[in-house]
């Protein structure tokens, strides 16, 4: 006959370790679905939105993108809308100064003596064409940025422009402060700016060929020691001398 009495305890124990084994062993959780990416550019600031508003009442569809980097809106748009952008900057967006005009040259810098040599910067510098915030499709594009004294507001703009033949209208007649930065970029970078008064070079002598911003310019520092490095010199006279010079009686001194 056989005892079917339980040991004592048996029962409690039995049920601890099923408890044990429940909080050690939880029933895997269902993954939560990844939360998708923001699709389009990301939202602007107060300030940035006001400013793109108007611009966007003047300009619609000339802009191309926009973007707030460091507080500071940047808008891109067409080439052909340049000289307009001076105006609705001095009119609708009440920017009475005009910080600068310049250019870029995104191609990347040519490397002397094979692929890895010369280049000690850090980050390296790409191999490849990038463009900046807001993007672009040519290698040279142009920027400018203006100011309100009153509002206390900026906006950057920057527009694409041919690599056969850079360039824009003039800003000019809208902020004569951009003379000199226009007749700059037009000698450092070829971009040429219609309407300008009277371009001439600022830096280099008349008869001067070539644009030195670019990248494919030829630099001879380039070339005779990798940048950045300084070229090498030949010491000056009574530098580096190993033996002594002699006397006037034909003795050493």
């Amino acid at each position: 006959m056989t005892d079917a009495t339980s040991e004592p305890g048996s029962g409690a124990s039995d049920d601890a370790t099923a408890v044990a084994d429940a909080i050690t062993e939880p029933a895997p959780a269902e993954s939560a679905a990844p939360e998708p990416e923001p699709s389009g550019p990301s939202p602007l600031g107060d300030v940035a939105a006001e400013l793109f508003a108007r611009l966007e009442e003047e300009l619609g569809d000339a802009i191309l993108a926009r973007a707030e980097n460091h507080g500071t809106l940047i808008v891109r748009v067409r080439p052909d809308v340049w000289s307009d952008v001076a105006r609705v900057s001095r009119t609708r967006l009440e920017c009475d100064y005009l910080s600068f005009v310049s250019g870029i040259d995104w191609l990347p810098a040519p490397k002397e003596g094979g692929d890895d040599d010369g280049d000690t910067s850090s980050p390296a510098q790409p191999s490849e064409q990038t463009v900046g915030v807001t993007g672009g499709e040519t290698r040279f594009q142009v920027f400018a940025h203006v100011q309100s004294t009153r509002r206390h507001w900026g906006v950057t703009f920057k527009a694409d422009v041919s690599d056969a033949a850079p360039e824009v209208g003039s800003w000019t007649s809208v902020y004569p402060g951009a003379d000199w930065h226009e007749r700059e970029c037009w000698e450092m970078y070829g971009i040429n700016f219609d309407g300008h008064p009277a371009m001439r070079k600022l830096y280099l002598p008349h008869e001067f060929e070539g644009n030195p911003l670019r990248k494919d310019f030829p630099l001879l520092a380039r070339v005779l020691k990798p940048w950045p490095g300084l070229v090498d010199v030949e010491p000056m006279p009574g530098e580096g001398d190993d033996e002594a010079a002699p006397t006037p009686d034909g003795g050493d001194s």
